[in-house]
């Protein structure tokens, strides 16, 4: 091009840059008198324009952490879930199985997310029992994490085996503590859920009892039908069949109500000792430090799941109850209390890893 058409052409190219700098400068300057005037003409384009500064949530896939094998509880609870959010955010919910060392793998992972929401934990009392009993602890329960929504509480139930001469749980107490140091009691392992709810029961029944860890449910069965193990505080699902066909003996649930699944079994408390209460339970969690108007988003669209009443069903056919009344500062006042009541426990109990 020649040095002629270069002076044609630049002024040109400069006047349009200055034409477009201006009419930039003019949207800006009335999109700050709109937000300016918001309390007079209504907040609709101010609020349009922080939506969009903000950016929409989800833009992507969000995984969810489950610190347990596929079938589990938590498994469960958060594929439900899943569904659920697939539904309102038309976007794939990813659920990550990471199960291992009694939890320690998934839930060190959550505690290393990003905390950008993208990434969330189904937990349940396995996160708070498992930092509680290692030394040094591998993450921090819950310093690490921002509680989003209490999702389900789970029946626990006392069962015993039909090989000793007891209908009821005052009978079992009564046969327990003539036999001193005679019983013993089932778990699925040193640190686990189920064996700070043996410990639970036998502290409330003030008896001597030895601790036996299976690696599986099924073993447990075996021995209690042989009758070399006595009693154990087991999920309601995970005993629901075995003692609709006799094989165990439901002698109490362990929370405040009767269960809809085992309606002739009395609550704990009927029986006379509320302090043996044990309620497992599972919610999601998020990273610290994830944004709080992303936390309420999450939970609000989970409880809009909860509240449906083909996932109360659901939930009520794996002997639990959905908790759409929860929030996210409820939940964590709920594992707070938790930590306190575990960890004076465990240190009272002696507990450690295997």
């Amino acid at each position: 091009m020649s040095t002629a058409a270069h002076a044609i052409v630049d002024p040109l190219g400069w006047s349009m840059v200055a034409a477009s700098s201006f009419r930039i400068l003019l949207t800006g300057a009335l999109r700050v008198a709109l937000c300016a005037t918001a309390p007079f003409l209504g907040a609709g384009p101010c609020l349009a324009q922080q939506s969009a500064a903000l950016g929409d949530f989800p833009v992507k896939r969000i995984r969810i952490i489950v610190a347990s094998s596929p079938g589990a509880a938590d498994d469960f609870f958060a594929r439900a879930l899943a569904d659920e959010l697939e539904g309102f955010y038309r976007k794939k919910i990813v659920i990550e199985n990471r199960s291992g060392a009694g939890g320690l793998i998934g839930n060190t992972l959550m505690s290393r997310a990003n905390a950008d929401g993208y990434t969330l934990g189904m937990i349940g009392v396995t996160r708070i029992i498992t930092q509680l009993v290692r030394d040094p602890p591998p993450y921090r329960a819950l310093a690490d994490i921002v509680g989003v929504a209490h999702v389900a509480s789970i029946t626990n139930v006392l069962a015993v085996t039909p090989a000793i001469p007891v209908r009821t749980a005052p009978e079992f107490a009564a046969y327990a503590r003539v036999r001193i140091g005679e019983l013993n009691y089932a778990s699925l392992g040193i640190g686990s859920a189920s064996h700070l709810a043996g410990e639970v029961f036998t502290r409330a029944l003030r008896i001597d009892a030895m601790h036996v860890p299976f690696r599986q449910v099924s073993d447990t069965y075996v021995e209690m039908v042989l009758g070399r193990v006595h009693y154990a505080v087991y999920t309601l699902p995970a005993v629901l069949v075995p003692v609709r066909e006799g094989r165990l003996r439901a002698l109490a649930v362990m929370t405040p109500e009767r269960s809809r699944l085992l309606p002739d079994v009395p609550a704990i408390a009927e029986v006379g000792l509320p302090e043996a209460q044990f309620d497992s339970w599972s919610g999601i969690i998020a990273p610290r430090g994830t944004p709080r108007r992303i936390v309420e988003q999450l939970h609000g669209d989970i409880v809009s799941g909860l509240r449906k009443a083909a996932l109360r069903q659901l939930f009520v056919r794996q002997g639990a109850e959905s908790t759409p009344d929860s929030t996210p500062d409820g939940f964590m006042r709920l594992m707070q209390e938790e930590y306190l009541r575990y960890q004076a426990l465990i240190r009272e109990r002696g507990i450690r890893p295997e």
